[in-house]
């Protein structure tokens, strides 16, 4: 390895520690939910970041931010990136670094272009996507949904979160309101840590991302009847929270019917009136169910529907469906995927071909343009979670790979193919 490029490794992980600093947490991890003050913080450093190396920097309407450099004029862009926003008391390498990677990885194209004279074929857009967590501003994805046109940006702007503030007047509060809808796509690559063991027990340092798992989440509101927890005879209670505890257990149990083929989990509980000496009359839950085998998903969504009418019997109580945000099995093209395997022979990198069980923005982009997902190592599959770590190693070798990768859709490597 020359000493330039160990001096441009050294900058990566040296950025990376600054990055980490914005929202950083007393263990180590990071708390920056989209539009927050810490969101705000990171996203002036990365602007200025990108504009030192040349490239400008533009906000959309829904306030995904875009580094770009147009070398081919009027062409359309490699669209590279991942997202800045953290989950509560998260890891400070989920999303992060492969917006880091992704602004690293064009700073060393756009140097060899200006040493060489060379023109690619596609211009190069570094992304930062806003609200992809989904921890404050529900759905998840949200930057890329609005994007790719899953999504009216009117009806993202219009969430509020639990405070009643506006996805609108939170981008409004830290700057980062923009107009216009982002630059056009040609193709698209994105880098992740794995968020699961299997890469680190199998010692694999590069996973090609060939498919997502499906998946169906829902909010569901258990309705029941406020009354007094001393004086109200069991009998006659209609407990909310008894009922969202049933659906908590049931989604367990589905689960352990498919073991390793189906994951469900309810991640949050919002109880009304959340007094102690009251029987909760209202339950916010979000639930999901998650598999690669859509036959697997379809059957345990249907168990979970039957076990509901059971539960509203059981406790009295009634379960109101409300939103659902639910994607199928989707392969990543193939081209891309063996794109991504040339680049990692030509490198000598350790890798093989995986699926990805969590959503990314990656999984919206790639129903409209190819797309090139990668995953580098979790230690331990540690993830939302402050402890969650990968080794500078590997982010380092992610980094090389992520940088061969863009420079061969920008050079229209894929371009006979899809022709």
């Amino acid at each position: 390895m020359s000493t330039q490029f160990f001096h441009q490794d050294e900058r990566f992980v040296r950025d990376f520690g600054v990055l980490s600093q914005f929202g950083a947490t007393e263990n180590g991890g990071v708390h920056r939910l989209a539009g927050s003050a810490a969101d705000g913080e990171q996203r002036r450093w990365f602007t200025e970041l990108l504009e030192s190396e040349g490239f400008r920097v533009e906000f959309d309407q829904v306030g995904n931010q875009f580094g770009l450099l147009e070398l081919a004029a009027g062409a359309p862009y490699v669209v590279v990136g991942s997202h800045l926003d953290s989950q509560p008391t998260a890891g400070k390498y989920d999303g992060a670094y492969g917006v880091l990677a992704a602004a690293h990885a064009a700073f060393r194209l756009a140097a060899e272009w200006r040493s060489t004279g060379a023109v690619p074929q596609y211009n190069l857009a570094v992304v930062n996507w806003f609200n992809e967590e989904g921890a404050r501003f529900k759905p998840s994805m949200m930057g890329s949904s609005v994007y790719t046109g899953k999504m009216a940006a009117t009806a993202a702007l219009a969430v509020q979160d639990p405070d009643g503030v506006t996805v609108s007047e939170a981008l409004q509060s830290i700057g980062c309101m923009g107009s216009g809808t982002g630059p056009t796509a040609a193709y698209c690559a994105e880098i992740h840590i794995e968020q699961g063991r299997s890469m680190e027990r199998d010692g694999v340092t590069i996973g090609l991302v060939d498919s997502n798992w499906a998946a169906n989440k829902y909010e569901f509101v258990v309705h029941g009847e406020q009354s007094h927890t001393g004086s109200t005879v069991i009998a006659d209670r209609k407990d909310a929270l008894l009922g969202a505890s049933m659906l908590v257990v049931a989604a367990r149990e589905i689960a352990d019917r498919f073991p390793g083929v189906l994951h469900t989990s309810v991640g949050q509980l919002n109880v009304y009136p959340n007094s102690p000496v009251v029987v909760p009359s209202r339950v916010n839950l979000l639930l999901d169910l998650r598999s690669a085998d859509e036959a697997v998903l379809a059957e345990a969504d249907q168990l979970l529907h039957d076990r509901m009418l059971e539960i509203e019997q059981a406790a009295d109580v009634r379960i109101e469906k409300g939103s659902s945000h639910c994607w199928p099995v989707m392969p990543y093209q193939p081209e891309g995927v063996d794109l991504a395997e040339k680049a990692a022979v030509d490198l000598g990198l350790s890798y093989r071909k995986v699926k990805t069980l969590a959503g990314h923005d990656s999984t919206n982009m790639k129903d409209i343009v190819p797309t090139v997902m990668l995953f580098v190592p979790s230690v331990e599959g540690i993830s939302h979670n402050e402890h969650e770590y990968t080794r500078d190693e590997d982010i380092v070798a992610g980094l090389h790979m992520l940088t061969d990768v863009v420079r061969r859709l920008c050079d229209g490597e894929l371009d006979a193919r899809n022709s």
